[in-house]
């Protein structure tokens, strides 16, 4: 069975020199994650910004440390001391930007939009509820795939450099923005470093664009892209819509947080240890169990409070959130990521639906292991109660009506001390924000 992806986003600021890196490899390993996401690690531009980058040769200062060594040295030491642990690198690939001040703004002045002053453009989105809200980033300078006429060079040079992050032994490459990259550049980009290494993972990061532009990235080649169901109040259909939408296009990656969030812990509303606890191991199960690939930060593990930051993050924060951190849910993120690698249907973005309690806010999603449920061979079933007051109850029967029907009895995979069995006679009783897992036989 081949497994999805279990992502532990090692976030570069936080985690210091890359020669520090490494030390953080048991931890994860003894988690179950399969896949470590690097943020961009280059020298950055004069905001100081991860996303901001100015040579993509060279490393952050603050990463570079007190190491001799250069960036790919350094880079391919600690993909070598991964893969040891059975564990895949993958980088932040962003190409649809540069730092403002970068080195190819002067190699290559021609790849970059402009303003009619003919300094370089920067990127800018407009707030779709108020047309005058526009946000511009003025560290950031914007490539012109359109109108420079130098594709065909531009292309060439981000292959030289996937090429180079290869060569490194990266493995994953998460594509920032790329609904603003297009498909002509993204599918000779991916067919040609499948060439060098078949096993190459690219997922494609369009949150916050509009359906359109991710439905566009359809063909481009793309393993992955992330969902939203983060922000999911488990009764609208929306995420159900998306979730099939975006099935046309790759399976898809969830989260609880991310580098771009806030931290869970500040969304939560306490900070009394059970409470957090609770919620957390609620927010990582659901991830786990919505889509195929699932992904969380560094620190989620023990509820750090500190947002990160593209620029203002320090690594010293790793200490001093650890000696104040008020979970440690490391064990039961090892047996959440257990159960999934053990389960193919929470390996693969089959055909899902939702199933309403008739007594209380509880829902299930049923997940079947292929497109179309009357293919599927096996299913998964999740009863969710979001209730952060009340336990709830869910009548078997209305889960198993139907195509689940003929999985039935399910069997409780739940990382947790209980063991029942789903049928249709039964009632299932769901703790306040939990989630029950039962899997067909």
């Amino acid at each position: 069975m081949q497994t999805a992806p279990r992502i532990y986003n090692l976030f570069p600021l936080l985690a210091g020199p890359v020669t520090k890196w490494k030390d953080h490899l048991p931890r994860i390993a003894d988690m179950g994650f399969n896949w470590i996401y690097v943020n961009p690690f280059h020298y950055p531009g004069f905001s100081g910004s991860l996303y901001a980058i100015k040579d993509f040769k060279r490393l952050h200062p603050r990463l570079q440390g007190t190491s001799k060594k250069d960036q790919a040295s350094l880079i391919e030491g600690f993909c070598n001391a991964a893969e040891k642990y059975n564990i895949m690198v993958m980088l932040d690939l962003v190409i649809n930007h540069t730092a403002k001040d970068a080195l190819l703004v002067d190699e290559h002045p021609k790849w970059y939009l402009r303003e009619p002053d003919g300094s370089v453009r920067s990127p800018r989105t407009v707030d779709p509820l108020n047309a005058d809200n526009i946000t511009v980033w003025g560290d950031l300078g914007e490539i012109d795939y359109d109108g420079s006429g130098a594709k065909k060079e531009m292309l060439d040079y981000w292959q030289d450099l996937v090429d180079y992050y290869i060569a490194m032994g990266c493995r994953g490459f998460r594509c920032d923005a790329a609904y603003q990259v297009p498909n002509d550049v993204w599918k000779p980009l991916i067919e040609t470093a499948r060439k060098k290494a078949p096993e190459c993972f690219f997922a494609a990061e369009t949150l916050g664009c509009r359906v359109d532009q991710t439905m566009a990235l359809k063909g481009a080649g793309f393993d992955y892209l992330f969902n939203s169901s983060k922000w999911w109040d488990f009764h609208q259909n929306w995420v159900l819509d998306q979730y099939e939408m975006f099935r046309q296009v790759g399976p898809t990656i969830a989260f609880p947080e991310s580098h771009d969030t806030d931290r869970l812990i500040n969304e939560l509303g306490t900070r009394e240890p059970p409470e957090v606890e609770r919620q957390y191991k609620f927010w990582y199960l659901f991830s786990s169990i919505f889509s195929a690939g699932v992904m969380t930060t560094m620190g989620f593990e023990y509820g750090f409070d500190k947002r990160l930051h593209v620029v203002h993050t320090q690594a010293n924060e790793w200490d001093e959130q650890y000696e104040r951190r008020l979970i440690d849910i490391t064990e039961f993120i090892a047996g959440v990521n257990k159960m999934k690698a053990e389960t193919p249907t929470l390996n693969v973005e089959g055909h899902q639906r939702l199933v309403y309690g008739h007594d209380g806010p509880v829902v299930s999603l049923v997940r079947f292991d292929a497109p179309d449920a009357h293919n599927a061979k096996a299913a998964t079933v999740s009863v969710i109660n979001p209730d952060i007051w009340q336990t709830h109850t869910m009548h078997g029967g209305l889960v198993t009506n139907g195509d689940p029907g003929r999985f039935a009895p399910f069997k409780e995979i739940t990382p947790s001390d209980e063991n029942e069995t789903l049928e249709g006679g039964r009632d299932i009783r769901v703790d306040r924000r939990a989630l029950r897992i039962f899997n067909s036989k």
